[in-house]
Order: C-alpha cells, then structure tokens, then sequence
C-alpha cells in the first residue's frame, strides 16, 4: 500500500496546462541547432546563457528555456495557473504541505511565480503574470512541414505510481489512462487539466526523472516529414523510437533524444477528455498494444533511461528505486513483447474500470 501524501486543508490552485520546462543543457550551440534549426521551435529570446523557445500557436513568452550548465537535467517543470490569486494559492498549498517554496521571476518573460520542492522530489513553478508574443499560427512562411505548433505535456518517472496519481488528483489533475496488472500493481497514468489525454503523467521506475517533454503537430504526415528530414541530415541517431501509433492515448508518435539525452515526444492525433464524466482507459500491462497499437518493440533505454532533476538550488534530487515491478520486467518474448492477456480476440483494455 502507498504511504499517501496528506490533502491539504488549503485550496489548490486552478491549474490551466502544462506551459514549459526549463532544463539545462551542456552546449548551448548544439542544442539550439537541435531545437531550433532542426525541429523548428521559435526564438522568442536567447543571450549567451539562455535560450528561450516557443512553439507555432503559443503566445505566451515560450514553452521551453534552454540553460546553459556543467550538467544535463531539469530545473523545473512549469503550469499556468488562471489568475495571481492561484500563484498564491500554490504558495499556501505546498507550505501546507511542508514543502520549500520560493517566490520570484526564475526565467525572463515571466514574472512573480513559485517554485516548490514537492512532495515527490521535482521542481515545480505554478506562474500567472506573463509577456505575450506574436502568436505565429498564421505565418506559414515560417513554418516548415513539420512544425510543432504546441507543447503537449509531460512525462515523469517516479517509483510509486499510486502515490504520484493521488498527489496530482488532489491537486486536481484528472486521471484518464491507466497501465495495471491482475494484482492491482499500477504502472504508470496519464493526468490532464486541458481536456486532452494528459498535462503530465507518472511512469513507474527509479525517480524522480524526466522521461520526456512533448509537443504536438498538427497531422501525423507532419512527423514522418520530421523522420525524413533527419535522415536527410544524417542525424536519425537521434530517433530513439518510432514513428507509431500509441495505444494508451491513441497518438502518433516519435520520440527524439537531443544532445544530451533528454527525450522529446512529437504527437498528434489524441482525444478529446472534457467532460466530467470522461471514463478512464485502463490497460492490461500484458497487452503489447498499449505502448504501441501496432505492436512493435520498444527499445529498452525508452523504459530504462530519464533526466534527472535538480532541487531548488540547482543540485540533482536523489534518486529512489522502484520497488515494485516495472514494465520492461513484464515484457517477455524475443522483441520484448507478447499477448498474454485472455483469449485471442478479448480487449486489453477497459474502459471506466480494472483489466
């Protein structure tokens, strides 16, 4: 049973969407050839020390930052709240919790947030008071075919997946996919405040760490484009899986790994989740459709590699093993995969309930 995180007797705070991440990178040259020139993300902002990028529709002063530093990791995971008041509301909600807090303007373009330390052990800055900037939707000049057009959500790595799930739901994240077994051993969820599959998810495995930061294209030819033009530079070492279609959310996807490892999702094609009464999509991890519908592998480093987060201060957190099974220690098969849920023919999902 997991030692479950307290609810707090303070409200929390209205949280509109995953906004951005801010993560550093080693050579800022090479990453911003990687983001930019290649996968086309907009300089909103750079100086020696920082990059600060955007993507096609936002308008907000940008969904990525770049920061120049001795080691790769990740320095926050960044929402928008709806109005100041939630900023404050944040702030009382992670004291309630015991958690540090630190009140400030952490990146340019964004001003009076709060960063906590959370319960979990990431970073996470809630912010209201924000530049705008040209929003970019219409200009297809600029645009090349596969352009990501919005931040999508992420993906963290934490050891215990009932913890984290409970955690966010009270923070008013709404589960939508789950991965279970038949003893009840949740894998990993997907949680959401925009009305798509998810804002951010919780994947079982040593934490905490980043698994991935996501953005989304308009069409699922806009991805394959990005394949080609990978191979046309003679950088498809930077595919590390796919391009395919997910089971869990019904996606298409490509997962890259920039110059320092950290790994980016292109995605499209999920659904729409608004509704109070949206049903959770629970998942047999046996069933080797629910990570790709098509049934291909997946590579072991996807289950196995993440970036690491840094605290408050700029130190790595420690890591926390999981001690409960992991999905790649329940794929089984040459590839990696293999149906072992009831008959041929039987779901391995359902729909508002267990497998």
């Amino acid at each position: 049973m997991s030692d479950l995180i307290p609810t707090p007797q303070a409200p929390a705070p209205d949280v509109l969407r995953c906004a951005y991440m801010d993560i550093v990178v080693t050579d800022l040259a090479k990453s911003r050839e990687f983001y930019v020139d290649i996968l086309g993300l907009v300089v909103t902002e750079e100086d020696d020390n920082a990059i600060y990028l955007r993507s096609f529709e936002e308008f907000i002063h940008h969904n990525l930052v770049l920061r120049k530093g001795p080691e790769a990791a990740v320095a926050a995971f960044a929402f928008r709240v709806r109005s100041q008041e939630d900023v404050d509301k944040a702030e009382a909600y992670y004291r309630e919790l015991g958690c540090e807090t630190r009140r400030g303007d952490f990146t340019k373009g964004v001003r009076n947030a709060v960063r906590v330390a959370d319960p979990l052990g990431f970073t996470y800055e809630f912010f209201y008071e924000v530049d705008h900037v040209e929003r970019l939707a219409w200009a297809y000049e600029l645009q090349g075919a596969g352009a990501l057009v919005r931040l999508d959500h992420f993906n963290q790595v934490y050891p215990d997946v009932v913890k984290g799930t409970a955690y966010l739901n009270d923070l008013g994240f709404k589960t939508t996919e789950s991965i279970k077994d038949e003893t009840g051993v949740t894998y990993a969820a997907w949680m959401t405040r925009k009305h798509t599959v998810h804002d951010t998810a919780m994947t079982g495995g040593t934490g905490p760490r980043m698994h991935h930061i996501a953005f989304s294209t308009h069409e699922k030819h806009n991805i394959l484009y990005i394949c080609d033009k990978l191979g046309a530079l003679r950088r498809s070492d930077s595919i590390e899986r796919g391009p395919g279609r997910h089971g869990v959310s019904n996606a298409f996807y490509l997962y890259l790994r920039d110059p320092d490892g950290h790994r980016v999702e292109i995605y499209t094609q999920d659904y729409y989740t608004g509704d109070p009464d949206n049903p959770e999509v629970v998942w047999d991890v046996h069933d080797n459709q629910r990570r790709d519908f098509w049934g291909h592998a997946v590579v072991p480093s996807w289950y196995t590699e993440a970036s690491r987060v840094l605290d408050l201060d700029g130190n790595l957190v420690p890591l926390i093993e999981r001690e409960e099974p992991k999905e790649i220690e329940v794929t089984i098969g040459a590839d990696g995969f293999s149906y072992t849920r009831k008959g041929d023919t039987e779901a391995g999902f359902k729909v508002g309930g267990q497998v």
